[in-house]
């Protein structure tokens, strides 16, 4: 809880912000650990460019189907009982693919399983942040929090890079899970109990009617869900592409292994996702949300035009186009869910954010899987011409993001 006197509340608030950053870093160990691996595994498994894309999509549709659930739950009882119990399924999940996973179906049950853990731990994690931190410094706090999805990512990918080479991808996998009983340990150390009695709602738990009339939240979500499309076919398929311009570079022109140097550039490149995502509310606070977040959209769409194409020039300038692009692509991230939280009423908070995740992490499901099934149809993992149309099929989607701001800036004709 917070503290009465107003000179104590900022350091306890910060503290308490910045546990939960950790847990939250942590809790994502296993996240990116499949496709930080994934030119050895469709190596090993014979995998097309479509199964991997549903092997890395699959995690997001596992998110979508218990996010209505999970996040809107937090509405009526304590979010932190949630976020253990999602954390600890992250756990198993990674140990039983270290220890049982021998090809697509397996991986696919797996990394299923692990999409549902990260519902129950994200976004409740964010509401927990939001019911135990307010006031003028909230908005700053949580876009940490949502920032540190980037540095999770990035830290994934480092782990799971670092652990395969050594050890191969079994241990990755293992090391990924005992990340995610640190971060089980944090929580349970830092998050109090939330005081017994009801907490929102009692109504029908999935009626999320309510929300979908809230034009300024669904003008957010309806963003969000473009800019998720986007920025997980990036994630899902960046260590994949930056070991395909190494093999290039090498003259062998296919990539059936990670070497460190694609590990290392690779989780620079997720990295630079975290400032960005900061700097972008940032910026979001001082001239305005929706004309920043318009600005980025339309700027990370026109470099999705080009990264994909960059394959066959030298391998640090593929790294810097993928980098700037990295960026562009993070910009948006933290206003937007800022932005939703900040739109969504008190008593529907938790719904609102569970429709925004829905959304989301449905359209991030459907753009790592089509990033797949465009570099197939355009000719398959070894060819430049493919990456950069796969490339470009996530900068589609993401302008449109623009209007859906638009949209929810005009004023209704009547009131309710």
């Amino acid at each position: 809880m917070a503290a009465r006197a107003g000179v104590r509340a900022p350091p306890r608030a910060l503290s308490f912000t910045l546990a939960l950053c950790l847990a939250e870093i942590l809790g994502m160990a296993g996240t990116m650990a499949f496709p930080a691996l994934l030119p050895v595994f469709s190596s090993q498994w014979a995998l097309s460019a479509t199964q991997a894309g549903w092997l890395n999509g699959i995690f997001q549709a596992g998110y979508v189907a218990a996010v209505p659930v999970l996040v809107t739950l937090t509405d009526r009882v304590d979010p932190r009982r949630v976020y253990l119990a999602s954390t600890a399924l992250a756990a198993v999940s990674l140990a039983g693919f270290a220890l049982l996973a021998d090809g697509f179906w397996t991986a696919l049950a797996f990394r299923l399983a692990g999409g549902v853990a990260l519902a129950g731990t994200y976004m409740p994690g964010l509401r927990i942040l939001g019911d135990h931190v307010g006031g003028p410094r909230q908005s700053r706090y949580l876009s940490f929090y949502t920032a540190s999805f980037a540095l999770g990512s990035a830290g994934s990918v480092l782990l799971a890079g670092l652990a395969g080479e050594a050890w191969g991808w079994r241990a990755a996998f293992a090391a990924s899970a005992l990340a995610t009983l640190a971060a089980l340990a944090i929580v349970l150390r830092t998050v109090p109990a939330a005081p017994p009695g009801p907490r929102g709602p009692q109504g029908a738990l999935l009626d999320f009617r309510p929300v979908l009339r809230n034009r300024p939240a669904m003008g957010y979500i309806l963003a969000y869900a473009a800019h998720c499309w986007e920025l997980f076919g990036f994630r899902a398929w960046i260590v994949a592409f930056l070991a395909f311009a190494a093999a290039l570079e090498a003259g062998t022109g296919e990539a059936a292994s990670v070497p460190p140097l694609v590990t290392a550039l690779a989780t620079g490149v997720l990295l630079l996702g975290m400032p960005a995502s900061v700097l972008g509310n940032e910026a979001a606070m001082r001239w305005g949300r929706h004309r920043v977040l318009c600005t980025v959209m339309l700027l990370s769409a026109a470099l999705a035009c080009v990264v994909g194409f960059t394959a066959g020039l030298p391998l640090w300038a593929v790294a810097a186009v993928a980098a700037l692009y990295g960026v562009t692509v993070n910009l948006d991230s933290a206003s937007l869910t800022v932005g939703v939280v900040g739109a969504a009423g008190e008593a529907r908070r938790g719904a609102t954010m569970a429709v925004h995740s829905l959304l989301g992490f449905g359209a991030a499901f459907l753009g790592s899987v089509a990033f797949g099934a465009v570099l197939d149809a355009a000719g398959g993992g070894t060819s430049r011409a493919a990456w950069g149309l796969a490339f470009a099929a996530l900068g589609a989607v993401v302008a449109l993001g623009p209007l859906a701001l638009v949209w929810s800036a005009r004023p209704l004709r009547s009131a309710d």
